[in-house]
């Protein structure tokens, strides 16, 4: 009897190059909505076929090696060459290409049947591909072990000032991340029913706080990874990582470029025509800078080593644009001697 193609993509209700957060959350969304437990008694026996595809949908497009294997497979999957080298094998014949297909035996692939999140037993079609009737001479299903379930990976946002970076201060943040429910241990149920504690994601909020140093290269978009920091793992599985993307918040002076700054400083029409020795604010506090005479409007003064701390570490440049304005008020010996040089430019 033919075996029905299942579009696990479709059932999870995701793109086919979803990531596996986009599939998380798919999975988690639909198992509440479709879980038994939450159903009235008319629609019990629909909703225990939805969560069983469900599940089985993730099963396979969570895992990397399961989701390669579907992918390549497609919908024409009956006349790929490693689904007829499996019904070869289960027909007596295990010669017939298997070990070639398969990387020599077995021993490289692991199959879980409906141990996890309560699934129940796969459907033809997943067996079909995946296993589910493996066995010796008498027929007997042999199941290995899957690995601890590793922790999901978390994204924050770690907000950042210049002053922070300049000096790599330490910094305490929070994040909300989701660690394995501690009253189900992550199956998502509890004896014949589901887990009211995680609503059957196998998954609860927690909040965490940690503290880091604050890179030197710090910029907006950049992405720091803390390896073990992320959600909980099955016992004996590895912590998931927490991955921090960079948000440096606004500065009232300066404007980061790169690994440089830039800021504004504004002298007086003398200053500008005479040349002066002029403050200028840099992230370190205030120095003096010489002004070259006959400096114009929009001029920019360019200090080495001003500027932003760099990962090799060296630093950025800090750029002054130069503004050149007169004094809100004037003196009227100061208005004469505009007038004289009016007459004299003029």
């Amino acid at each position: 009897m033919a075996v029905k193609y299942q579009d696990y993509y479709k059932i999870l209700g995701v793109e086919r190059n979803a990531s596996e957060k986009d599939i998380r959350n798919a999975y988690r969304k639909l198992a509440r909505k479709h879980h038994p437990d939450l159903q009235p008694p008319e629609k019990k026996e629909t909703a225990e076929k939805e969560f069983k595809m469900i599940n089985e949908a993730y099963e396979v497009l969570r895992d990397k090696e399961k989701r390669s294997r579907y992918d390549r497979l497609g919908a024409n999957w009956e006349h790929g060459d490693e689904f007829n080298a499996y019904r070869q094998y289960q027909q007596g014949q295990p010669g017939a290409g298997w070990g070639q297909n398969f990387g020599g035996g077995f021993e490289n692939f692991t199959f879980s049947f409906g141990d996890e999140r309560g699934g129940g037993s796969f459907s033809e079609f997943f067996e079909s591909i995946f296993g589910g009737g493996f066995g010796g001479g008498e027929g007997r299903t042999t199941r290995r072990a899957r690995r601890p379930r590793r922790g999901l990976d978390v994204e924050a946002e770690l907000e950042v000032t210049l002053e922070e970076i300049y000096t790599g201060r330490e910094k305490q943040i929070q994040f909300s991340l989701q660690d394995l429910c501690a009253k189900c241990g992550g199956t998502g149920q509890l004896g014949n029913g589901f887990c009211s504690t995680c609503g059957g994601s196998g998954h609860v909020s927690e909040l965490k706080t940690i503290k880091l140093k604050v890179p030197r290269d710090a910029r907006n978009g950049k992405k720091i990874r803390l390896k073990g920091q992320g959600g909980d793992a099955e016992a004996g599985g590895e912590r998931g990582d927490l991955y921090l993307k960079v948000k440096v918040q606004p500065h009232p002076r300066f404007t980061l470029n790169g690994d440089d700054l830039e800021t504004k400083v504004t002298v007086y029409p003398w200053q500008a025509v005479l040349g002066d020795r002029i403050k200028a604010p840099t992230l370190e506090g205030t120095v003096r800078v010489t002004l070259p005479p006959r400096t114009h409007n929009g001029h920019r003064v360019r200090l080495r080593g001003k500027g932003m701390p760099r990962k090799d570490g060296g630093y950025g440049d800090l750029y002054l644009q130069v503004i050149v304005d007169i004094p809100g008020e004037i003196e009227p010996q100061a208005e004469e001697l505009y007038r004289k040089l009016a007459e004299i430019t003029g």
